[in-house]
């Protein structure tokens, strides 16, 4: 304790007889740390504020321009499927009940003689969904053939740039020579009344 208490007294000591110099000293030092208290420090949290809103505002940006791309490509989507949709009415559908029927009876019987297949009957029916412009001619058809030869006309009618759909395909056996009998019912849409 006598160690600490010599200590005090020497820094009593100096502090008297340095006072003119500690005194400046001691205020300078007050000085500046009122200066930084006042005006550093809250100028500091200013700036670092306004890097933080500068960042958020980056980021506010950001999500604005994701939005605004998602909202554009919502609406060139939109414009090209209905630009499609049009293509598909006016080029893909045939036009009326006899484009229709034109499209059935001349191209498929075209492809099963293409593949070797016996047409032996067909039979349409059409039909108006309510509340459609669309129509459905419905078909079916009676085929025989050999095996690989009825495989090409399913291949050949499903990758056909008519629209026709396939609905059903019955195969039976033991027809004459080995022929197989295929049923097939098929559809294809219309536009019933041509805007």
């Amino acid at each position: 304790m006598t160690d600490f208490s010599h200590g005090v007294a020497l820094a009593r000591r100096v502090a008297r007889e340095h006072r003119r110099l500690l005194t400046p000293l001691l205020a300078a030092l007050g000085l500046n740390v009122l200066v930084y208290a006042l005006g550093v420090y809250p100028l500091g949290q200013r700036v670092a504020n306004v890097a933080q809103r500068e960042q958020a505002a980056a980021r506010e940006l950001d999500a604005a321009r994701r939005e605004h791309a998602q909202a554009s490509g919502a609406l060139t989507g939109k414009d090209r499927a209905s630009a499609e949709l049009t293509t598909f009415y006016n080029d893909v559908l045939p036009q009326g009940l006899t484009g229709a029927r034109r499209l059935t009876y001349l191209r498929l019987a075209q492809l099963a003689r293409e593949s070797n297949l016996r047409y032996e009957s067909s039979r349409t029916d059409d039909s108006v969904a309510r509340g459609s412009n669309l129509a459905r001619l419905t078909i079916s058809m009676q085929l025989a053939g050999e095996w690989d030869d009825i495989r090409g006309f399913i291949y050949d009618l499903d990758t056909a740039p008519e629209f026709v759909v396939i609905d059903n395909i019955q195969l039976s056996g033991g027809g004459e020579g080995g022929r197989l009998s295929l049923s097939l019912a098929l559809s294809t849409y219309y536009r019933d009344q041509p805007q």
